[in-house]
């Protein structure tokens, strides 16, 4: 592999970085959301303030983390606090901007799934890990990032179990449940992004990844996906992400 050749999950991974905005405070789930805001703190925004939902403000780690209670987030920390008071000083009065987020399911108003698969609550097909703090950071954060591998297993047409709520079933939802935050204003993948419709709130693709087809995109998505009318295409990694990313991914290999 060259440095100029990429795979699909590095573009989603720098695409999700990307939308990182330096200076702002944002809180990190484990996964690819951690992975591509440490990407993002050590490219175009070095002044990102990362917290998790261990306690952690400012953690700067060295590596990749393997869990929210990975010693390496509270040693690299500006400070560390309790769980109460990072959900109910920091996050529930909406003083956190942006919410990273992934899901096993997700549907077509941003609502996801991270609690069973199959059957019902008591007896499912799959037990996931559950909640934790992902349906308060869905709520409060000023808005919300997901980022998730796309395909029909992934993106569909009803929710096994609603976790975090997005936009519940379209416009005024969020208001009569009154949930403080703006909800989710991206769904970066593989494929490439999904955003809301402005009147409707749907999830609508308004980028692909390079190479990518509307067809493909369409196949891997269990609703009728909405195109946007001016659909762009997203530039691909830069040498300097795809090094940094690399470099990143090798710290949890070794």
């Amino acid at each position: 592999m060259t440095a100029r050749e990429y795979t699909a999950d590095e573009m989603m991974t720098v695409s999700a970085s990307r939308s990182l905005r330096d200076g702002t405070a944002c809180f990190v789930g484990i996964g690819l959301p951690s992975t591509a805001a440490n990407l993002a703190r050590r490219t175009h925004a070095p002044e990102l303030v990362l917290i998790y939902e261990s306690g952690t403000l400012g953690a700067k780690p060295d590596r990749l983390p393997l869990s929210i209670g990975d010693g390496v987030l509270a040693d690299t920390a500006d400070a560390v606090v309790g769980v109460a008071e990072i959900f109910n000083y920091w996050l529930q009065p909406g003083r956190i901007e942006t919410g990273f987020l992934g899901g096993a399911q997700v549907d077509r108003f941003g609502n996801i799934n991270t609690t069973v698969i199959g059957g019902d609550y008591e007896h499912p097909k799959v037990r996931l890990p559950g909640a934790g703090g992902a349906p308060e950071i869905a709520a409060s954060c000023r808005e919300v990032l997901i980022v998730m591998r796309q395909s029909t297993r992934a993106f569909v047409d009803r929710l096994d179990f609603v976790t975090s709520v997005g936009y519940g079933d379209g416009p005024g939802s969020r208001e009569r449940h009154g949930l403080r935050g703006r909800g989710p204003v991206k769904v970066i993948t593989d494929l490439g992004v999904l955003e809301p419709d402005p009147r409707t709130l749907e999830l609508t693709l308004t980028r692909l990844n390079p190479g990518v087809e509307v067809e493909q995109a369409r196949a891997a998505t269990g609703w009728d996906l909405r195109v946007a009318d001016e659909l762009t295409v997203q530039e691909p990694p830069t040498g300097e992400e795809l090094d940094v990313l690399r470099r990143l991914k090798a710290t949890i290999e070794e």
